[in-house]
């Protein structure tokens, strides 16, 4: 069994807006049988309105089409397109010229959907070569036209820890707040570059993630674009079904069908999103009333999947200096949705390094 790790680069060409393609089939094609030799693979999206479910939610849905239509389409539900999305109103995007608001794709909905279903930018992969892994694209079409995707895959047999830090980073008092780690002026991913060249990281990948406690606060990968982050996102820590109400697809038409202790979400087809949820994991219908029933009393953060912590994938294949792979726009953002008593989080660093 080969132990130098081996990197590969997929491009994909979406079928449809909301497309669900098998790497492991793709790869098969076009390399062989080139990752059975490995123990592990590092799959990673370069994309923020497309990527991966982690291996065990994977397997909770079977590792199914016909499971995993159904558990996106829930968040896709909640999050429809064309909801009034304050990113979606291009004249307000300063950042963006006159030639590139005639193409730009209105897609919060996608970008709200990744964050809120829990899809992952990068994710490790036990080799099974039977087992399909989901690459899961929610704005594969623009228009008439089908964007072009890369995903890399990187696999490896045995890995080692080199480095674990713990590194703070301040907040606004602000109850709602999002902050782009990479920004230059925070440091944190200067900080991360620093340590992949002192201990000579060629390939392998960096865990960053919410020491225990921190609360009410999570991670995740996506374009840090301002009123996504500080307008959309906060309107949904706030009222996860706001857009869904906005679009008006999914109304009760008669209220008092649901219990009174439902009232304040009797506005909603709350019942039929979470029936599409329970489906996906094959729950039957018994135990959906109690799970809404104690969906209703949590706050937001209990049904969006945010993560506690994500990964990054580090390679030096495009020209023998090791980076942090990572597409154009996409950002590591920690978001929280109560405010810390110092105004300072801090998160926690492991590097690791493939042999």
């Amino acid at each position: 069994m080969s132990s130098t790790p081996v990197q590969i680069t997929l491009e994909i060409t979406p079928r449809q807006r909301f497309d669900i393609i098998d790497v492991t089939e793709r790869v098969q094609e076009e390399f062989g049988d080139i990752l059975q030799r490995y123990a592990k693979a590092v799959y990673c999206s370069l994309h923020t309105t497309a990527g991966y479910l982690e291996q065990s939610l994977s397997a909770r849905l079977l590792h199914s089409r016909n499971h995993v239509d159904p558990f996106i389409r829930a968040f896709r539900n909640l999050f429809p397109p064309d909801a009034n999305y304050r990113h979606d109103q291009l004249e307000l995007r300063t950042e963006l010229s006159e030639e590139q608001r005639k193409v730009e794709p209105k897609n919060a909905d996608s970008h709200l959907i990744f964050i809120s279903s829990g899809l992952r930018n990068c994710v490790t992969y036990k080799n099974k070569p039977d087992q399909p892994v989901y690459f899961i694209d929610l704005d594969g079409v623009n228009g008439e036209s089908a964007r072009r995707r890369k995903t890399s895959i990187l696999a490896y047999n045995e890995e080692r820890e080199v480095h674990r830090v713990r590194i703070p980073v301040g907040m606004s008092g602000h109850q709602v707040d999002s902050i782009n780690l990479k920004d230059p002026r925070i440091g944190f991913m200067e900080e991360l570059n620093t340590y992949l060249d002192r201990f000579g990281v060629d390939k392998g990948k960096i865990d960053i993630s919410l020491p225990v406690d921190e609360k009410n606060a999570g991670l995740t990968v996506n374009e840090y674009e301002t009123l996504l982050m500080r307008y959309d996102l906060i309107e949904v820590l706030r009222n996860p079904l706001r857009f869904a109400a906005m679009q008006g697809k999914h109304m009760l038409l008669d209220p008092r069908a649901i219990p009174s202790k439902t009232l304040n979400y009797a506005k909603y087809d709350l019942v039929h999103v979470f029936n599409e949820l329970m489906d996906a994991f094959r729950v039957s219908s018994s135990v959906v009333e109690k799970i809404l029933a104690k969906f209703i009393a949590v706050p937001a953060e209990r049904f969006l999947r945010m993560k506690k912590g994500v990964s990054l994938l580090v390679s030096n294949e495009d020209n023998g200096k090791s980076r942090i792979v990572q597409g154009t726009y996409q950002s590591p953002i920690l978001v929280q949705w109560q405010p810390t008593e110092n105004q300072t989080r801090h998160i926690d660093v492991v590097i690791t390094k493939f042999d």
